[in-house]
């Protein structure tokens, strides 16, 4: 793939000021990391935190939707928590896509007379899908609302726990003005490709990233034609008519199986109905993962006809880490990737598009070219995450001792 002729942009994103992400998230460390992610358009994350917004408001404005910080560019996001009662306890979040910094200033006016902003980037409150969409609407047609991560338990549209089981059921007569959903690290396009209800929505893909750091930050985004503008932007999400996603196998993701990270125990969703959804160790009902709800709900077996293209990779840390038998941050494994960008530009250039010619020039372990070209070809395999654990790249020698899991 061409990177140079197309926008990849990572739209969910953090700042410093949601919980249970790194303090050292500012500006000058998201443009650093994306560069060398190869990202060349961000979320700003976080627009109704107040400090944050303020920093927001410093940046530079191109008159199109579209802010820089060191002729870097962003778009003014952010995700929120709707938490309320439909039927039963329901918990949502949604990306927010916001035009310009006077429509963020009216959308935290409207917040500030429902609840609270200062406490976390990622507010919640007492809003149902349906209102808030069609409030935004009343705000503001260019603002575009997504479900985020629509399928993992706890905070998915779709999530087992306090999900629904449609778009409609959640959003009634405002459906039409969602648009896209956000895949989440736990699915992948053909998975969402099972719902119907689907067929004519936006599959778009963003990091949720909670770090900078480069196996976090683009880890999935989406690939963009290329543009300065948010509303051309956003017309892309509303027609269907953007390039494709950038993907991470669904098994990496934390919510993938079902299971309980306390009993260390997961399983795959037809182990789920052996055990009449019981935890084997705590004999607890199992929190079910995203692959079980995808079946649950899946009532469609054609690949739509606007589907787009997609890459499955694992970022390239993930691939040091499995080569060598190391974590992703120590001090060989950076010295590897730093060895990697400064021959080759940026992460995703090598993952998508560096020759194994290319990469034995620079002296680059053959191991490590067999394994970046295996994941090039989404051929390596992963142990599915579940219930908050990450999933686990796995070695060809060490398949036959995780034999069981598959």
């Amino acid at each position: 793939m061409d990177l140079n002729n197309v926008l990849i942009a990572d739209l969910h994103i953090h700042s410093r000021f949601s919980r249970a992400c790194s303090k050292d998230l500012n500006f000058e460390n998201l443009i650093k990391w994306a560069k060398i992610k190869g990202l060349n358009l961000l979320g700003t994350g976080d627009f109704t935190h107040p400090i944050w917004f303020e920093e927001i408001k410093k940046l530079k404005h191109n008159g199109k939707g579209v802010y820089y910080y060191e002729n870097f560019p962003f778009i003014i996001s952010g995700e929120i928590s709707l938490m309320y009662t439909q039927g039963r306890g329901r918990r949502i979040h949604v990306v927010v896509l916001v035009p310009s910094v006077e429509i963020a200033e009216k959308i935290n006016s409207y917040l500030d007379a429902k609840g609270r902003r200062d406490y976390d980037g990622r507010p919640i409150f007492k809003i149902s899908g349906e209102k808030f969409v069609d409030d935004m609407m009343a705000i503001s047609k260019a603002i575009e609302i997504i479900p985020a991560h629509i399928w993992t338990p706890y905070f998915g549209v779709f999530g087992s726990k306090s999900g629904f089981d449609s778009l409609s059921e959640c959003f009634g007569n405002q459906i039409e003005n969602v648009h896209a959903i956000e895949t989440g690290i736990s699915s992948n396009p053909p998975m969402n490709w099972k719902i119907k209800e689907l067929e004519n929505k936006s599959i778009v893909s963003f990091s949720d990233s909670h770090s900078f750091w480069p196996w976090r930050i683009g880890r999935e985004a989406t690939i963009f034609r290329k543009t300065d503008s948010y509303f051309e932007l956003i017309e892309q999400i509303r027609k269907n008519n953007f390039l494709g996603t950038i993907e991470t196998d669904p098994c990496y993701g934390i919510y993938h199986w079902d299971g309980h990270k306390d009993c260390i125990f997961s399983c795959s969703p037809e182990k789920t109905k052996e055990l009449k959804g019981i935890c084997p160790i705590c004999n607890k009902s199992l929190t079910i993962g995203v692959e079980n709800r995808v079946e649950e709900l899946a009532n469609f077996n054609i690949k739509p006809k606007n589907a787009k293209d997609f890459f499955s990779i694992l970022p390239l840390h993930e691939i040091i880490s499995l080569c060598f038998g190391i974590s992703e941050n120590s001090k060989k494994s950076w010295e590897t990737y730093n060895k990697l960008i400064g021959s080759f530009g940026n992460e995703l250039n090598i993952l998508l598009n560096v020759s194994k010619k290319e990469m034995l020039s620079k002296e680059i372990d053959l191991k490590l070219i067999e394994l970046i070209l295996k994941n090039r070809d989404g051929k390596i395999k992963v142990k599915p995450g579940y219930d908050g654990v990450y999933g686990v790249a796995l070695l060809e020698e060490n398949l036959e001792k995780q034999k069981k899991l598959f």
